[in-house]
């Protein structure tokens, strides 16, 4: 397995450029020969198509939604960040690039995120064209806050629905093309394995949900822009459909899986309820910009919190973290919240798992209009699920599964260790190290599908040539015939536990020993408890209904059948990485005061894994990172 991850030479500033006249380019003409495949209709997915047509490709896009603009990207509620200096404050593209690489705690290439430094004001140039009603000042111009790891204002925000605008406007694209027919859309089809014919990546194979029926598609390249892994948790802030399977596959057919440890746990999550919930639901960060974040000075406080007096409350963030406050970044933020109800200071009916986000002092600052125009849609939503005013009561928040750094290894063109394989959005690794700075998300999906991928596979594109081989090649028949058996066998089990059960039970056995906080001792627990389930799952899981229909239940055992596979990675990555960085924080390795202690003498690499069988420990490779713009440092935010 060959790793050069294809960074230019030259000046950091100047690689960018240097890399885009140094490649090769398809006429427009000859643009029109070539086919490309593009799973995910995402941020990343529908940027990427939309810009891949209007270039004069031929794209095929395949969700499993019912419909492209139900991708998750459009739950996203905070903002974007950019680094335009509206506010005048000190933002610049070299400090986003140092605020990323930071945030990241060091585990990231210069040369990627300086990049998506670059590209990011283009982004919201071209979303303002594309008209996203971003929020504006008073006179017209585009307004910014705050976010974490961050003390300057550069995140841009429709509301707390910024996901949604986004979306919509890339999916308006994204229409455009398939009214054109320079896209043909495949909704309701589920990608369940990569085609690789002579070392390069020439199509998928594909299961109707409706129908059920499987069938293989051929192109020049294919583009996995299928979002992250967060729901290996069982709960998380994800939709239920957000699975590993399409990268999972790909990984099982050659491409490489990189840092698949580092796992975002987001602060601001509505707390747990019950064993009865599927899944958790997102508190923007945004908040953390107007709202306090405190607990009561009492251990088990069961006051209502409008009665407990000021000088009887926690701030902890502004406590432990003066310079950064209730903005620290979100792994800091998120152990520290964990700290707190560990030691029996939490709030909430549910084992005490709850801080409070108040904005009690905003609302009295800036009036009740002004926090409702920011963040109303908000707190609409927080009540109905809780049944609170947060403009009366302050918010209960708590941890939670949220975004995945890791990835599939990508090299500076976004193409994996199989050639022809594109990885884009948040199912790649390459941009945010080993903790993901808030409002970050959008930009690199956005970076990737619109300013990045369409001149690197281009390259890509004009050295390979086009491709004859379609869907009648014996490698996508061995595919077909792969995915037809394990789907009779799932089917043929016809145990008594249902596919969702074994999900929640894996959920807690990662949650446990692989979440916030990991240990060598509940790493190699788990590594002898996930074989085990999986071996009952296979024996044991109930699917009603056939495979010739529309039928959830024989979904949802596909995609847990392959996060009961990739659970063990993630433990294997977290137990080879005998440091603390970002997000990823093993115990043994923690400073007097409880921070993180990087090791950057034995672990300033990315880990990037080679499958090597199921229930065997993979292959690690590791791609140096070299650091010669920014000085490693210990992160503080203090």
């Amino acid at each position: 397995m060959k790793f050069d991850a294809q960074i230019p030479s030259g000046p950091l500033a100047e690689k960018w450029d240097k890399h885009r006249f140094e490649m090769k380019l398809v006429n427009p003409s000859n643009k029109r020969k070539y086919k490309i495949i593009i799973v995910g209709t995402g941020l990343a997915g529908a940027s990427a198509a939309a810009s891949f047509a209007e270039l004069g490709y031929n794209v095929s896009v395949f969700c499993y939604q019912d419909s492209p603009r139900r991708a998750h990207s459009i739950a996203a509620q905070g903002g974007i960040n950019a680094a335009k200096n509206y506010q005048n404050d000190g933002d610049s593209i070299f400090r986003l690039f140092y605020d990323t690489i930071k945030g990241g705690d060091f585990r990231s290439r210069e040369a990627n995120v300086y990049r998506l430094a670059q590209v990011s004001n283009n982004i919201i140039d071209q979303c303002v064209a594309q008209g996203v009603p971003f929020a504006r000042e008073y006179g017209g111009t585009l307004a910014n806050r705050s976010f974490g790891g961050a003390q300057v204002s550069r995140t841009f925000y429709a509301r707390g629905q910024t996901g949604q605008q986004l979306l919509l406007s890339a999916y308006s694209a994204l229409l455009r093309q398939i009214a054109s027919g320079k896209v043909k859309m495949y909704p309701r089809s589920e990608m369940l394995d990569l085609v690789v014919v002579n070392d390069r990546a020439r199509g998928i194979v594909v299961r109707n949900l409706i129908n059920g029926k499987i069938s293989s598609h051929a192109a020049d390249a294919v583009v996995l822009a299928t979002g992250g892994y967060g729901n290996v948790f069982y709960l998380s802030t994800n939709a239920k459909g957000c699975n590993v399977t399409a990268a999972y596959r790909a990984y099982k057919k050659g491409a490489a899986f990189a840092n698949p440890c580092y796992t975002q746990i987001h602060p601001t999550c509505i707390p747990v309820t019950g064993e009865y919930q599927s899944k958790l639901t997102l508190m923007s960060e945004s908040l953390r910009n107007d709202g306090r974040i405190w607990v009561p000075k009492k251990k088990g406080d069961t006051r209502p919190p409008n009665e407990i007096p000021e000088d009887e409350r926690d701030y902890f963030l502004e406590r432990k973290y003066p310079s950064f406050g209730n903005l620290a970044p979100r792994d800091i933020s998120s152990r520290s919240a964990k700290e707190v109800c560990d030691a029996g200071y939490g709030v909430g009916h549910y084992k005490g798992k709850g801080v409070y986000l108040d904005l009690s002092d905003a609302i009295k600052r800036l009036g009740v209009e002004v926090i409702k125009d920011r963040y109303g849609n908000l707190f609409d939503m927080y009540e109905r699920i809780t049944g609170d005013n947060p403009y009366e009561v302050p918010m209960r928040i708590y941890p939670a599964s949220h975004y995945t750094m890791g990835g599939l290894w990508v090299d500076y063109n976004l193409m994996s260790t199989i050639p022809g394989l594109f990885v884009i959005g948040e199912a790649n690794f390459s941009d945010h190290g080993a903790n993901r700075l808030g409002a970050s998300a959008l930009m690199q999906g956005l970076a990737d599908g619109y300013f990045i991928i369409p001149y690197t596979i281009g390259n890509y594109l004009a050295r390979s040539g086009n491709s004859d081989i379609n869907a009648d090649h014996s490698e996508f028949k061995a595919s077909e015939k792969t995915v037809e058996e394990q789907t009779k066998k799932l089917l043929s089990i016809n145990g008594k536990k249902t596919a969702d059960s074994f999900h929640r039970e894996f959920g807690h056995i990662i949650w446990e020993y692989c979440g916030m906080s990991r240990n060598e001792a509940g790493l190699k627990k788990a590594l002898e408890e996930i074989p085990a389930l999986r071996e009952e799952f296979w024996n044991n899981v109930k699917i009603v209904g056939s495979g010739s229909e529309l039928n959830q239940a024989l979904e949802r055992a596909g995609r847990v059948a392959d996060f009961l596979e990739f659970g063990e990675i993630m433990c294997y990555d977290a137990l080879n990485r005998k440091e603390s960085c970002g997000a990823h924080f093993r115990e043994e390795y923690q400073t007097e005061e409880g921070e993180a202690k990087r090791d950057d003498k034995h672990y300033s690499y990315v880990s990037a894994w080679e499958f090597n069988g199921v229930g065997k420990e993979p292959i690690l490779h590791k791609e140096p990172l070299v650091f010669e713009n920014v000085k490693l440092s210990t992160r503080s935010y203090k």
